[in-house]
């Protein structure tokens, strides 16, 4: 519980009203109760708390407070980066017991920092190391000579395998997989795959084989302040690590293939997935659904609207779309003229039977 007071101190916002109001939880405006803190943070939003019976609201700056029958009201300018303050203090988390539950099993051999919690059937393996303030729950992998920084939180289910190396306040959500092995086979001789890659279409003339088995070697190595959404999966590199960098954040079922390595402060969308070795700069963002090619190099600032498909490189600061993907403004032209092909073909067949008569 907090007070209004309390809230817009933490948000640098301005507050108006009955300061110490008491706060529970936060609604939206036209589910508002007198203890919570209504989202109504456009006028849009606004016209709805006349649905609720909020008595303190977060609103736009010069909202008329009083007229929209409020006690109290914090003024945010980014209403989005206010929602975040706000929920990060009412988050109650997931009610996970203080302390090592009886049934987890941990290696001797494994180092578990100050005030960690593990939850019910957890596995630490060997020589594991987690950082001070970590939240493990329940049935999490953690595997031999995995280190994880201070403050991580996994939620149930996580997954890590061996020699993962994990920086500070990491996050992974339910049934994360991170140091599964990289989808890497050989043929014993040129198979029809290699023939099309190189002829771009023909398989030439070769013979039925068996797939080789090529072994990671390498493991995974992630950043401060990452975070991995829900069935995520991330493979091992073959000889170096797969990167993951500070700051960066993948929804679910999002996919690294192996040998990737992912720059700074990137957002990569629900279903997107990387094959093998691509290379991504800093401050990418890549919509959902969108694929990227093997061996491909993405630069910085790069955005990529949902469902696209990047099958070459990407300069730095590009904004790209579609399959194959191509500068946004492009497929735009692109589809317009795609939208008016039906009437260019009836435009065509009345000027065939004007030439033929």
């Amino acid at each position: 519980m907090f007070t209004v007071r309390e809230i817009a101190t933490a948000l640098g916002a301005q507050a108006a009203g009955d300061l110490d109001l008491k706060i529970t939880h936060a609604s939206e405006p036209q589910d508002a109760g007198a203890e919570a803190l209504a989202m109504a943070m456009s006028p849009q939003y606004g016209k709805a708390l006349t649905q609720g019976n909020a008595r303190a609201a977060l609103v736009w700056e010069g909202a008329d407070w009083q007229a929209l029958g409020l006690d109290a009201a914090i003024f945010v300018v980014r209403p989005r980066l206010a929602m975040s303050g706000v929920t990060r203090m009412l988050d109650r988390g997931q009610r996970l017991a203080v302390g090592i539950h009886p049934s987890a099993v941990i290696d001797p051999s494994a180092e578990i920092g100050a005030d960690v919690t593990i939850g019910p059937l957890c596995v630490v393996g060997p020589d594991a190391k987690i950082g001070a303030g970590s939240l493990i729950g329940a049935h999490c992998f953690i595997g031999a000579d995995v280190t994880i920084g201070p403050e991580a939180t996994l939620r149930e289910m996580v997954s890590i395998g061996a020699r993962v190396t994990i920086g500070a306040r990491f996050r992974a959500q339910p049934g994360a997989r991170i140091a599964a092995d990289g989808f890497s086979y050989v043929t014993p001789e040129t198979s029809g795959v290699e023939n099309a890659r190189k002829t771009l279409g023909d398989q030439g003339d070769t013979s039925a084989q068996s797939w080789v088995r090529i072994h990671s070697l390498g493991s995974v190595r992630i950043g401060d302040d990452v975070e991995i959404g829900a069935n995520c999966t991330i493979d091992n590199g073959t000889i170096r690590d797969t990167v993951i960098g500070n700051g960066t954040k993948l929804d679910n079922q999002v996919h690294v293939g192996h040998n990737c390595s992912i720059g700074n402060d990137c957002l990569l969308c629900g279903q997107t997935g990387l094959s093998g070795s691509v290379d991504i700069g800093n401050n990418v963002v890549l919509g959902g659904q969108c694929g990227v090619a093997d061996n491909l190099f993405i630069g910085d600032r790069v955005i990529a609207g949902g469902g696209t498909k990047i099958l070459s490189n990407v300069p730095a600061g590009r904004v790209m779309m579609g399959y194959p993907a191509v500068k946004m403004d492009t497929h735009t032209e692109m589809y317009k003229a795609q939208r008016r092909l039906p009437r260019l073909m009836r435009d065509l067949d009345a000027l065939k039977k004007a030439v033929f008569k």
